[in-house]
């Protein structure tokens, strides 16, 4: 790769078949190329990736998804091991390009992650193009519509930010990575990320249960609640529109307190939406009396495995504090050390033997090879049965 500019030029949109074959014919030939993803998460209820930006030293392409019919000849360049990918908090691009076009990620470098690994102590994009490209960016497009068309300038020179820098700051991290012996831990924690998938929620028309606050409603309320948390996503589905545009959790709970039945006690609730129609109003009305009349919710209990429970929570914080200390010698935040999913897979398998610790998975081949005895050795000082 020849010498990077950090000057900025204007970018390449690319939103023909024909300007798609060009780009590739560059990108193939680079042994890295920095990527990144827009969405339209916060104004849709299926997103969908809209954007995706490469950057190569002297040209920044943004690929118009949007406008292309098919993008799966870019599948090749992302499966391609001679050539580097360089993300920056890559878990969700990974993630959503998997699911809209079923992509496999190979030889990729996360920049976030690499500057956790040593220790950096901001790892924002935006901080660290702050701090070492003196590059500021406007923190509003964060929230902008990327689905809408045409692009702003504004859209368009944020999209580019986003990539431009990446691989000269991925040329600072390897440094940085090889002077503390880090580079094996970063390309572990990078391959897994690399094997991302996207996971398809489907609705659960309990899942009111995890909205904060639900627990303190009475029998009345959770019923209400659980209505107007189906009749959201059903709503939401109808004008594909993200679930916070349609109600807030706020706004179900304090519909669920106060249950209006008129328009004028519906109207006295804070936080509903300015332009909500008089079908809209009668509509929730409707859902919070479907709530009243339908059966009495059963809270949940604790269930009766206290005791398991307890153990559990006890390896659970001896693992935490193991982690703690693991961390502050090295000046990182704790999850650089193990992620808290793998400290409570840990707390629930409770392996104590190499073997058993292999067998659930939990730790990457660098973690197995750093931390497995020293786990394990940890695990077993523990009583298996707590005492009376």
């Amino acid at each position: 790769m020849g010498e990077y500019s950090c000057t900025v030029h204007s970018p390449t949109l690319v939103n023909t078949v024909g300007s798609l074959a060009e780009m590739l014919s560059r990108l193939t030939v680079e042994p890295a190329v920095a990527v990144d993803t827009e969405s339209n998460s916060l104004y849709a209820y299926t997103e969908r990736v809209c954007l995706i930006q490469f950057s190569v030293p002297g040209e920044d392409y943004l690929v118009d998804t949007l406008a292309l019919e098919d993008v799966s000849a870019l599948g090749m360049l992302f499966a391609e091991p001679k050539v580097g990918k360089v993300f920056h908090a890559a878990e969700y691009d990974v993630r959503v390009l998997r699911r809209d076009y079923q992509f496999q990620l190979v030889n990729l470098f996360d920049t976030m992650i690499a500057s956790r690994i040593v220790g950096w102590p901001r790892y924002g994009l935006a901080a660290l193009l702050e701090e070492h490209f003196g590059v500021l960016t406007d923190k509003r497009m964060q929230r902008t519509d990327w689905g809408r068309r045409p692009l702003s300038p504004e859209q368009l020179e944020y999209a580019q930010l986003d990539t431009h820098f990446l691989l000269p700051l991925r040329d600072r991290l390897l440094d940085a990575l090889a002077a503390q012996n880090r580079i094996e831990e970063a390309r572990a924690a990078f391959d897994r990320v690399a094997q991302s998938e996207w996971t398809e929620k489907q609705f659960d028309p309990d899942g009111f249960w995890r909205i904060r606050g639900a627990s303190d409603l009475d029998n009345a309320g959770l019923a209400v609640l659980r209505a107007l948390y189906i009749y959201r996503d059903r709503r939401a589905q109808a004008l594909d529109r993200p679930l916070f545009k349609v109600l807030s959790d706020h706004v179900l709970l304090a519909l669920s307190r106060q249950r209006p039945t008129s328009r004028a006690e519906l109207g006295r609730i804070k936080g509903l939406p300015r332009r909500l129609s008089s079908r809209g109003q009668r509509r929730i009305l409707a859902a919070i009396q479907r709530g009243l009349h339908s059966p009495p919710i059963r809270r949940r209990g604790r269930g009766s495995n206290g005791r398991l429970d307890e153990m559990m929570a006890s390896r659970y914080e001896i693992m935490r504090t193991w982690r703690k200390e693991r961390a502050a010698a090295r000046g990182v935040e704790a999850d650089v050390i193990l992620s808290n999913r793998a400290l409570h897979l840990l707390a629930r398998h409770n392996p104590t033997s190499l073997e058993r610790l292999r067998a659930i998975g939990v730790l990457n081949d660098w973690e197995r090879q750093e931390y497995e005895r020293e786990i394990v050795t940890l695990l077993r000082r523990q009583p298996r049965t707590s005492s009376s």
